[in-house]
């Protein structure tokens, strides 16, 4: 937690302070967090498990599937395609899966049997362009 400086520990134990008498608080404080900073890091992690008595693990599989979920959306909306369905050029097949064995670098896409580390929405329009591009070469 060495690179949280003062200031920020204070707010985000003040976040996690606001929804302790909460059965289930972790969402609502990784919402409120990640509005607040745009990401949650792994020492924001570790500090939220601390002051919550939650696991980093199970806080790290929240914060990752919902990183997922937005990479998953935007593929979904740019190939204008739903998971399970194919995009109109046949190109692309979209699936969503809970897990392709790659914990350490999600979240993960694979195509075709290249992964793709830690993807974060921005990269997706040049992810498909570039197999577009490809497939036209």
């Amino acid at each position: 937690m060495s690179k949280l400086n003062a200031a920020a520990v204070a707010q985000i134990e003040e976040i996690c302070d606001r929804y302790a008498e909460e059965k289930t608080p972790l969402m609502m404080i990784l919402s409120d967090i990640q509005n607040e900073y745009g990401y949650i890091p792994l020492d924001v992690q570790e500090l939220v498990s601390k002051k919550t008595g939650i696991s980093v693990a199970e806080i790290y599989g929240v914060v990752t599937f919902y990183s997922a979920q937005n990479v998953i959306d935007k593929f979904s909306e740019l190939l204008k395609i739903a998971p399970g369905e194919t995009s109109e050029d046949g190109l692309f097949t979209l699936d969503a899966l809970r897990c392709i064995g790659a914990c350490g670098i999600a979240p993960a896409v694979s195509i075709n049997g290249k992964v793709y580390p830690k993807v974060e929405v921005g990269q997706v329009p040049e992810i498909i362009e570039s197999y577009r591009q490809a497939a036209n070469a």
